[in-house]
């Protein structure tokens, strides 16, 4: 349930002066008329809509829609020189329960799943539930490009740390087994991985299962692809591709939401650092966290929150923030317990529905013509006692730091982590929807620190939520403790204990930074004057 609101609304009049002006700068977005619902973590949702290839990638020329179905054939005139795969480009799978209905009329295909692209275009390597023609392979576990036959079909196997694969178990005579497969008809395959267990199922009877154990190689998230073999012609249809993800359980699971592109070059480079976040993250603390990067906005996959332990979202606010429109689906996170954190201009959208919706999810928002968002240097002298501070030293840093947030009644269950006093110089602009007010002149002529980065225990669904106002710019992410400030708030609201020393990450090099940066459009020159007629 949405709570009331915290203070009276806006006067009429000056709020949809407001909404006016928010509109008319985020006219270039699609415009939903009404909220979606929320996606719960108990459906399957589809992940083909029957009719086209949108959200799926391969090569136009072996796979199109037929039938209802997504339909992949080679043929002897124009054979393939190496497998091809059709990739769903959505996101990534992580623990799930897969369904598909297929149908194979020749030759030999396959569906990847935690799998990796190759060099080679529209080419797939890792799991493989197998399928064919013929019967002989259908149900068994094959590594592409991937140490091979991991469990044929009736073997439970188990992959040492040598990446071989030894049996552990029989499931059944792999001829029988096959009965229950019907030649060029539909049937259903399922896909259940939870932590490095994997089982393949064919219409309702397990096929094989394996346990990997090669710590070295084995994968915990990858891409979903359907293979066409190389070889001989062949014909392979699917349809009905539903997909549930399934808690982790082992370690808290991190969606970290990017916005679309905005600003100039190194500002509001949400993507960028969407993805250094999750790169830091996952490669030094991949025994607490798995952080699943989507970007450019809210993600084309309906299951990506569905085993999420946390949210985080870096991106621009007010109607071009990616949850405006999906208000459901974060009071639904939050009726769950998950935790819930926003970044730089994310922690904005409008007064009313939209802001109450952040204030009850993260404990404060920015609110137009109250709070403000100069640049300004934040000088954070002292930290408090609190998991997110964790390791933090006193620093200063340049950002555009918004402050005067509107925060729950009498900050029930908030902790300020970084405040500071702001300079007079952030009072330098008129009043405007995100400058100047009475209040807020008021309170800076008086010296009082204001909080730019809060974290909250909510009380009523046990969930933790944090809002950091800074990351204007991205080149920030190379200070080490305003850098250990988000890691920390990130982990923190997942439910991960935060040592002494704080969630620790190596400084990013330049490269780093430079990395996965938005083309940014270039400015247009002014035409160089004419020279003047000397006779003139």
């Amino acid at each position: 349930m949405i709570p009331p609101r915290i203070l009276p609304p806006l006067s009429t009049g000056l709020l949809l002066a407001s909404l006016a002006a928010y509109f008319a700068f985020a006219q270039d977005d699609e415009t939903p008329t009404q909220q979606e619902k929320a996606v719960t973590n108990d459906a399957f949702v589809s992940l083909f809509d029957g009719e086209t290839l949108r959200g799926w990638e391969g090569d136009p020329k072996l796979w199109r829609v037929e039938d209802g179905a997504l339909t992949g054939e080679t043929s002897d005139d124009d054979p393939i020189e190496y497998n091809s795969f059709l990739t769903w480009t959505g996101g990534e799978l992580d623990d799930f329960h897969l369904k598909a209905e297929y149908r194979i009329f020749s030759g030999n295909s396959g569906i990847q799943v935690r799998s990796f692209k190759l060099d080679n275009p529209y080419a797939v390597g890792g799991y493989q539930a197998d399928i064919d023609a013929e019967g002989k392979w259908a149900g068994t576990n094959y590594g592409e490009k991937f140490r091979g036959i991991l469990a044929k079909r009736g073997q439970k196997a188990v992959i040492n740390e040598e990446g071989k694969a030894e049996v552990t178990g029989e499931l059944g005579d792999a001829d029988e087994l096959a009965k229950v497969i019907k030649p060029q008809d539909w049937n259903t395959y399922e896909i259940i991985a939870r932590g490095h267990h994997i089982v393949c199922k064919i219409n309702g009877t397990v096929m094989s299962e394996i346990t990997d154990e090669d710590t070295d190689t084995r994968r915990r998230a990858g891409l979903l692809a359907l293979q066409l073999h190389r070889g001989p012609a062949m014909k392979v249809q699917f349809r009905n591709i539903q997909l549930k993800r399934l808690p982790l359980g082992d370690v808290k699971k991190i969606v970290y939401l990017a916005g679309k592109p905005s600003h100039p070059p190194r500002m509001h480079e949400h993507n960028a650092g969407s993805l250094l976040a999750a790169k830091l993250l996952n490669e030094n603390h991949g025994d607490k966290v798995l952080v699943a990067p989507y970007l450019n906005g809210w993600p084309n996959d309906p299951s990506a929150f569905q085993n999420a332990d946390a949210l985080v979202i870096q991106s621009d606010g007010g109607p071009r923030h990616p949850a405006f429109w999906h208000l459901r689906q974060i009071d639904y996170l939050r009726e769950q317990g998950v935790g819930v954190g926003m970044i730089h201009y994310a922690v904005e959208m409008i007064p009313g529905e939209t802001n109450d919706t952040l204030i009850a999810a993260t404990g404060g928002a920015f609110e137009i013509n109250y709070s403000v968002n100069p640049h300004w240097d934040g000088k954070f002298e002292k930290l408090p006692e609190h998991p997110v501070a964790n390791g933090v030293e006193p620093f200063e840093i340049r950002d555009e730091w918004y402050f005067n947030m509107r925060f729950l009644p009498d900050m029930e269950g908030i902790t300020p982590i970084l405040s500071a006093v702001p300079p007079d110089e952030t009072m330098a602009r008129k009043d405007g929807h995100h400058s100047g007010n009475p209040e807020v002149r008021e309170m800076v002529a008086k010296g009082l620190p204001q909080h730019v980065c809060w974290v909250v225990d909510r009380k009523e669904d046990g969930g933790r939520g944090f809002g950091f106002t800074g990351l204007h710019f991205h080149d920030n992410w190379a200070n080490d403790d305003f850098r250990k400030v988000v890691m920390n708030a990130v982990c923190w609201i997942a439910g991960v204990e935060i040592p002494e020393e704080g969630i620790e990450t190596p400084t990013p090099s330049q490269e780093q930074l430079d990395a996965n940066l938005d083309p940014k459009p270039a400015r247009k020159s002014k035409p160089a004057p004419k020279p003047k007629d000397k006779a003139a």
